[in-house]
């Protein structure tokens, strides 16, 4: 009988704790602080909040970071923002990597883009820093330029010399105007990644 329970209990497990590759670690990258709540540099912790508003779950505040898990048709997201501060944001993103068991893969780290005009969307599998000193981290502290990152354009509308006041500045009103739209579809891109897979969800939404 002890071992028929033992069989039944095992069979019971959630098919996550079974299949790594139905968990998904969604990294926003950002700075702590109201004081950087509505700035550019953010828009990773920006894109999470209206997620968790939109699906209605929350955050709580964990190791290296606030973070939340969601389920969506037999995948489980695991959401977080990462209290070490931008430059080091790799420490947060390794540590929740190896605690959930979530392979390489099925990273997938939100971050603003100068090189892309406002609003736009890249979904990339690859590829340098880009001068971005969270990529930089993450990309040293996981010895690799391959992981996937969701680039979102925040435009290079700034003068010679101004690129951090840029960067940490707040966005301007036409801009949050049309943040709302570009939001809904970041939501449905990470849904996409998990759901359909990389290479799909980049045909679908790169240039969107």
């Amino acid at each position: 009988m002890c071992r028929f329970l033992l069989k039944l209990f095992k069979s019971k497990k959630p098919k996550e704790d079974q299949d790594p590759m139905k968990k998904f670690l969604i990294v926003g990258l950002g700075n702590i602080g109201g004081k950087y709540e509505e700035t550019r540099h953010n828009i990773g912790f920006k894109v999470l909040d209206y997620f968790s508003k939109a699906e209605d779950f929350t955050f709580e505040t964990q190791k290296l970071g606030d973070v939340a898990t969601y389920k969506l048709k037999g995948r489980t997201f695991i959401f977080l923002k990462p209290s070490t501060f931008m430059n080091l944001s790799g420490k947060a993103v390794t540590y929740w990597l190896t605690k959930e068991k979530i392979p390489l893969e099925n990273l997938l780290v939100i971050t603003d883009d100068l090189n892309l005009p406002f609003g736009s969307i890249r979904l990339k599998t690859k590829g340098s820093d880009g001068g971005h000193n969270g990529l930089k981290d993450i990309q040293d502290k996981l010895n690799t330029t391959k992981y996937n990152r969701f680039r979102f354009g925040i435009s290079d509308a700034f003068s010679k010399g101004r690129q951090i006041d840029y960067v940490l500045g707040e966005w301007t009103e036409e801009e949050n105007d049309k943040l709302l739209e570009r939001l809904k579809t970041s939501v449905e891109l990470i849904k996409s990644f998990a759901l359909a897979g990389v290479n799909n969800t980049m045909n679908t939404f790169n240039g969107k």
